[in-house]
This record gives structure tokens, C-alpha cells and sequence, in this order.
């Protein structure tokens, strides 16, 4: 086998263990309950709202907001990320019907996990809404789910291409 025959293999076999070998680190954190219980219904608002996933997460960029059914934000102050939870102050709800708990944290291995869980209250609250909720800045409406993919296969194709037009190279004539 030539030199450049060799050089080309391993090229290829890099490129591809690279673009494939990201599988297992793929598992990011998966939430196992909320409070309130996702889809349950309650009487009366909780203190605070929170999620707990199944492993730690990290504090940087935890978002987290209570929307109600009328559009406003109950969610009152900034998440607090401790463990494997994250959780925000509510303080007292408003009108009957469903409220959603949005969030957006960074799981143990750096990727960013969002979502969203609902429940219902069932009784009218006397609390006072925040602003309506909405724009880009609350955390159920990114349209990304964190870092873009195709800066990396850009990078690969231009590895690889780089790859195969030095192993594909003729040498120039001494002459």
C-alpha cells in the first residue's frame, strides 16, 4: 500500500470517528418531576415552581418563568439552579385555567436541555401578573436547541477535503 493510499485511509477513518463517535456523549439530563406535577391540577398556587432532573446541573444561563392563561408572567424573581434542581418564586397565582413552567438549563456534560410542564389551577387567586409574556427572552421560545451543528460538519468536510487533496497531490517534476 502507497504512502498516500495509508494517508488517505486514516484521513477518512478520522474524519468519520469523529463525526461518529460523538454518539455517547449524546445522553443529555432528563427531568424526573416537577412541582407541581406535570398536568396535575391545584387549588392554589405553589411558593415556587421547580424541576429536577436526573443529574446535576450546571448554574450558568438557567432560565425559568411561570406563564398563565392569560398571557402574563407569574413568576416572580430570578431561577435558582441547586443540584438537580431548578426552581423559581411564584408568589400568588390569578385566574383559573393552565399555567406553563418554561425552562432552559445547561445539563452536567454542557449541552442546554429545555422544555416545558403544565398545570392547572383550579380556583381563582387574588395575585398580581408580571408583564405578558412573550419576545425572545423567555425560555420556551428559542428556536435552537443550543450550539449549531453545522459549524462542526463545515470544519469536517474542510479537514477531510484538506485530507484528500494532500494525499491526491502529484509531485512535481524536477526538471
Amino acid at each position: 500500500m502507497s504512502a498516500r493510499l495509508r494517508l488517505l485511509a486514516v484521513t477518512t477513518l478520522a474524519v468519520l470517528a469523529t463525526l461518529i463517535g460523538g454518539g455517547v456523549a449524546g445522553a443529555h439530563s432528563v427531568v424526573t418531576g416537577s412541582v407541581p406535577d406535570n398536568g396535575s391540577s391545584v387549588a392554589t398556587g405553589p411558593a415556587q415552581a421547580s424541576v429536577t432532573f436526573n443529574e446535576p446541573l450546571q448554574s450558568s444561563f438557567a432560565t425559568m418563568t411561570v406563564v398563565g392563561p392569560d398571557g402574563n408572567l407569574w413568576s416572580k424573581g430570578d431561577p435558582t439552579v441547586q443540584g438537580q434542581t431548578i426552581s423559581v418564586p411564584v408568589g400568588e397565582l390569578g385566574p383559573t385555567g393552565q399555567y406553563t413552567i418554561a425552562f432552559r438549563v445547561t445539563s452536567a456534560d454542557g449541552h442546554p436541555v429545555s422544555g416545558t410542564r403544565t398545570f392547572t389551577l383550579t380556583t381563582q387567586g387574588t395575585g398580581t401578573p408580571g408583564a405578558k409574556a412573550g419576545g425572545s427572552g423567555s425560555a420556551g421560545d428559542e428556536g435552537s436547541d443550543g450550539v449549531p451543528l453545522w459549524p462542526f460538519i463545515v470544519g469536517a468536510v474542510v479537514v477531510f477535503g484538506g485530507g484528500l487533496a494532500f494525499a491526491l497531490r502529484r509531485p512535481r517534476d524536477k526538471g
